[in-house]
C-alpha cells in the first residue's frame, strides 16, 4: 500500500552544479502546502509508478512551494533519469505528504551541519530554520570542486554565508584531519548532523563520537548499504496483532509487509530498503532484528518501532501494534 499522494506541478527548474538539479513545485490545487520541519523528504513518483525520496531544501516557512535537488546518477533505476531527461516546467508530479526521521535537536546549544555533495539538500532546510531562529550554527560543505557543489549562490551570500565553511578537493587520505577541525571545537551540548555518502557519512560519525555521545549525532541515507546481518535471526518467526491476537507466519523469503498483505492487513510502504521509514509500526514485544537504515541509536535500542520492509525477528514472536 502506497502513502496518499498529491498532485504538484514543476514551476521551475534551476542548475544548481554539475550533474544536480532543483525543482520548484506547487498544488495543482492552489492549497499552500502543510508545514514541515527541516530534514524532511518527500516520495516522489515516476510514470512508471517507481517511487523515490528526495529532500526538501528549501525555506520550511514557504508553503506557497517546495523545493527539492536530484543529482543525476549515472547508474540510475530510473527515478534521477527521469526527473533530469524528461521533467520541465509545467510537467505535473504525484508526491507523497513529507516525513521526517532527520530532525534538529530542539535542546542543542550548538549546530553541526556536516555535508558531501547532493547531501547538502536536508542540511540546508536545517540552515533555513537555524538561521531565522538566530541559532549558533556552522554548516561544512564538502565537494569536489565548486562546479560540483549545489546551491553556491545561496550559500555564499547573506544570511549563510557567515555559518558556511567550503572544503573543496579533500583528498582521501586529508579527510580525517579536515573532519577533526571541523568538529575539534564542538561544545559538549553540541549536535552533529551529517548527510552524503556512506563512507563519508561513517567518518562522520566516527570521528564525531570521539568528541560527543552517540545520540548526539544524526544522519540521513539515500540509500540502503546492503551488508550481511551480524547474528542473524532465524530464519522464519510469527508476527501478532495486538489488537486481535491474529497470528502470521513470515518464512526466511517473505518480508513482514508481505506476510501481513497475505493476510489483508496492508503496511504502507515507499522504499522497500528501510531507508525512508515508512512502513515503520511501533512493537508491543518480541525482539526485532533491525536491518533498516533510518532508526536512531535510541530507537534501536529501546526495540519500540520496527521497519517493516527489511527488518526480521530475533524472538519466535513478535507483537506489533496494528
Amino acid at each position: 500500500m502506497q502513502a496518499q499522494t498529491l498532485k504538484v506541478r514543476v514551476d521551475a527548474l534551476r542548475e544548481e552544479a554539475h550533474g544536480v538539479r532543483s525543482f520548484s513545485i506547487s498544488r495543482l490545487d492552489g492549497l499552500p502546502f502543510e508545514r514541515y520541519e527541516p530534514g524532511a523528504h518527500i516520495d516522489v513518483v515516476g510514470p512508471s509508478g517507481i517511487t523515490r525520496q528526495y529532500s526538501l531544501c528549501g525555506d520550511p516557512e514557504c508553503r506557497d512551494s517546495h523545493v527539492f535537488a536530484v543529482k543525476k546518477e549515472a547508474q540510475s533505476r530510473g527515478g534521477s533519469r527521469w526527473l533530469h531527461d524528461d521533467v520541465g516546467v509545467g510537467t505535473e508530479l504525484s508526491i507523497g505528504a513529507p516525513r521526517n526521521l532527520f530532525r534538529l535537536e530542539e535542546s542543542a546549544g550548538e549546530h553541526i551541519l556536516i555535508g558531501a555533495g547532493i547531501g547538502i539538500t536536508p542540511l540546508l532546510s536545517m540552515a533555513y530554520r537555524l538561521v531565522a531562529r538566530n541559532e549558533h550554527f556552522t554548516l561544512h560543505y564538502f565537494a569536489r570542486g565548486e562546479a560540483h557543489a549545489a546551491f553556491m549562490t545561496l550559500l555564499t551570500q547573506a544570511p549563510f554565508d557567515r555559518h558556511v565553511k567550503l572544503h573543496f578537493g579533500v583528498k582521501r587520505e586529508q579527510l580525517q584531519a579536515e573532519l577533526d577541525a571541523c568538529l575539534r571545537e564542538a561544545s559538549s551540548n553540541a549536535h552533529v548532523y551529517t548527510c552524503g555518502p556512506a563512507l563519508f557519512m561513517d567518518r562522520v560519525v566516527e570521528t564525531a563520537q570521539t568528541h560527543l555521545p552517540a545520540d548526539a549525532i544524526h544522519l540521513e541515507r539515500f540509500k540502503a548499504e546492503h551488508t550481511p546481518a551480524a547474528n542473524a535471526s532465524p530464519e522464519s518467526f510469527d508476527v501478532q496483532l495486538a489488537s486481535t491476537g491474529q497470528t502470521v507466519h513470515v518464512d526466511a523469503n517473505t518480508s513482514i509487509v508481505d506476510a501481513l498483505a497475505a493476510i489483508g492487513i496492508e503496511v504502507d510502504t515507499s522504499c522497500g530498503e528501510g531507508v525512508c521509514g515508512t512502513c515503520m509500526v511501533d512493537v508491543v514485544s518480541g525482539e526485532p532484528e533491525h536491518r533498516d537504515h533510518c532508526l536512531s541509536n535510541a530507537e534501536r535500542a529501546s526495540n519500540s518501532v520496527i521497519c517493516c520492509c527489511v527488518s526480521r525477528s530475533r524472538s519466535p514472536v513478535l507483537v506489533l501494534d496494528l
